[in-house]
């Protein structure tokens, strides 16, 4: 379906972008809130990577999906922000060796506050870490995949992964224990 549109759109139908809109603007959201943690942000950067999308849709090759093509172009967008406003990643001071206090804790809440636990956590990752694993757990994309997307080495995916896995615990072990 994307090849129509982007037909259409290569045939002077500017109309014809919507589609792309419509269809790829959530996920370019979510992937460019990973990496800045800002909504404002995250929000420009997707009108930033739309206009590129659709001033280079002449020169896409067709080599990979429209989609790869176009969340590779937020990606871009979103760490080029990030250099640009050299914002700094949080710290979360010293690491802790207590556990989560009630092993359960996490299992028996509402859906709706995993969700929330689990926004708050990957809000406090860093970039890359936060973006492999949306990415690969949130959009169900494969180790290739996310290799395709970030530019990364397969190698490089699976270490991130690894450890923002760790990281990711850590993280939500503290808010768990500090909120509950």
């Amino acid at each position: 379906m994307d090849d129509v549109y982007i037909r259409k759109v290569c045939g002077g139908d500017k109309e014809a972008f919507r589609y792309f809109v419509t269809k790829y603007k959530d996920m370019a959201f979510s992937i460019a809130v990973s990496v800045v943690k800002d909504q404002f942000i995250a929000e420009e950067i997707v009108q930033d990577a739309f206009l590129k999308a659709y001033k280079g849709l002449g020169s896409f090759h067709k080599k990979s999906s429209f989609s790869t093509w176009f969340y590779r172009i937020v990606i871009n967008e979103a760490f080029m922000k990030l250099k640009k406003l050299k914002r700094e990643i949080v710290s979360f001071g010293e690491e802790s060796n207590a556990d989560i206090e009630d092993e359960g804790a996490y299992s028996s809440m509402k859906e709706e506050e995993q969700t929330y636990l689990i926004n708050r956590t990957l809000e406090s990752l860093p970039p890359k870490e936060s973006l492999a694993l949306r990415l690969f757990y949130l959009q169900e994309e494969n180790i290739k995949e996310v290799s395709e997307l970030t530019g990364w080495s397969e190698s490089n995916v699976k270490v991130i992964l690894f450890r923002a896995r760790k990281h990711m615990f850590e993280v939500l072990r503290e808010i768990i224990n500090a909120e509950f």
